[in-house]
């Protein structure tokens, strides 16, 4: 890799990648799915399961990926998601059914896996890069904060164009995003140009010692479980409260806000620490913001969550990246990345459903976004018991 390029001004361009593959392929979702619930008629379990289904193709993904990765260069990879993405992305506002958007939303989350993973491992070797220096950690921060400029424009473009475009404005929509998924991927290319991840020859790749990140692991399984729930129903929840769409797209994008912040918040914590204690604080934050707009609807409560909810979840993303970088020698950051990748998505296949079959009982969505949060809860105690692994 060359040493170059600026390490932050590179990892600024890889973010638009997570951008794409998580802000706009996946978290869009969310401000979506009020208007295509009214029009198509579903339940939550129903809306929850379309999530499973995408949180599914980003497993499969995830499970290719170090295949992938043993044959082709990692940014190769990234750009084919992204690009697969958009033209997904695309495709759904002209599904004629559940069955198509069913199938749409396994291809977007199998795109998506291609591009995150790949670009996490590029960040990764972008900051154990000798001209970052002592910043390390914000080169981490800043690939994985690029999923708050993804939800920011999800934001800023989607509740005017449905509030103005009737019933069936969500079809249009989704053509928003793919047009910039695909402004994103055109930028992100040519400000990684001076990167590659070539595949590793045999001899040079290893596997990642599983059982001895066994509590890391576990902890961030139930990241997925519990964040998901969030990030599928939060804006239903608070239309339910009577929010209006302003406030509700103002919502949406102070949490985008705080994802880009998070960059700088905790890059110093993912620098210090080679155990799991970085996951136990966040996951442990997170189970604080998921649960305070079920416990009042007030405004600043709302905005509260928000802030600290995007201000966190996708550093716990990040600090799984830390926690390979600082424990696993360069040979087994691929396996070790798609490890943690695949028990995400596993978490997220079974979160939405799950959430969705709850509040289509007594309680409704509150008592989902309770469950989502004690989850959370439960994966930062696990994370507490993951230790440093012995020095290589």
């Amino acid at each position: 890799m060359s040493t170059r390029p600026d390490p932050l001004r590179t990892a600024f361009a890889l973010a638009l990648a997570a951008a794409v593959s998580l802000g706009l392929a996946r978290f869009s979702y969310a401000l979506l799915l009020p208007p295509m619930r009214a029009d198509l008629g579903w339940s939550y379990l129903t809306a929850g399961t379309m999530n499973t289904v995408n949180a599914a193709g980003y497993l499969a993904g995830a499970l290719a990926m170090p295949r992938a990765l043993a044959r082709w260069d990692a940014r190769r990879l990234m750009l084919a998601g992204g690009w697969v993405a958009a033209v997904a992305l695309a495709l759904h506002g002209l599904a004629p059914g559940d069955a198509t958007l069913y199938a749409l939303r396994f291809l977007a989350g199998l795109a998506s896996a291609a591009s995150f993973v790949g670009g996490g491992l590029l960040a990764a070797r972008l900051a154990a890069n000798p001209a970052s220096g002592g910043r390390a950690g914000l080169v981490l921060g800043l690939y994985y904060g690029g999923t708050g400029l993804g939800i920011v424009a999800c934001a800023v473009l989607l509740p005017p164009w449905l509030d103005n475009a009737g019933s069936v404005g969500w079809r249009g929509a989704w053509g928003l995003l793919a047009v910039g998924a695909s402004v994103a991927n055109a930028l992100c290319a040519r400000g990684t140009r001076a990167l590659s991840a070539p595949a590793p020859t045999a001899s040079a790749r290893g596997p990642a010692p599983l059982r001895s990140l066994a509590f890391g692991l576990a902890g961030y399984l139930c990241f997925g479980l519990g964040y998901i729930g969030y990030m599928t129903f939060i804006v239903t929840l608070l239309r339910e409260q009577g929010l209006g769409s302003g406030v509700i797209a103002g919502f949406y994008a102070l949490l985008g806000c705080g994802v880009v912040a998070s960059s700088w918040l905790w890059a110093g914590l993912l620098q210090r620490h080679r155990g799991g204690v970085p996951m136990a604080w966040l996951n442990g934050l997170l189970a604080v913001a998921t649960a305070l707009p079920v416990l009042s609807p007030h405004p600043v409560a709302v905005f509260a969550s928000g802030a600290l909810f995007g201000a966190v979840f996708l550093s716990v993303v990040a600090s799984t990246t830390a926690l390979v970088r600082h424990n696993l020698p360069p040979a087994a950051w691929a396996s070790g990345i798609s490890a943690f990748t695949i028990v995400f998505a596993a978490g997220q296949i079974i979160g939405p459903s799950g959430v969705g079959q709850v509040a289509d009982g007594p309680g409704g969505l509150a008592r989902g976004l309770l469950l989502s949060a004690g989850v959370l809860a439960i994966g930062a105690v696990l994370a507490l018991g993951q230790r440093p692994l012995p020095a290589r």
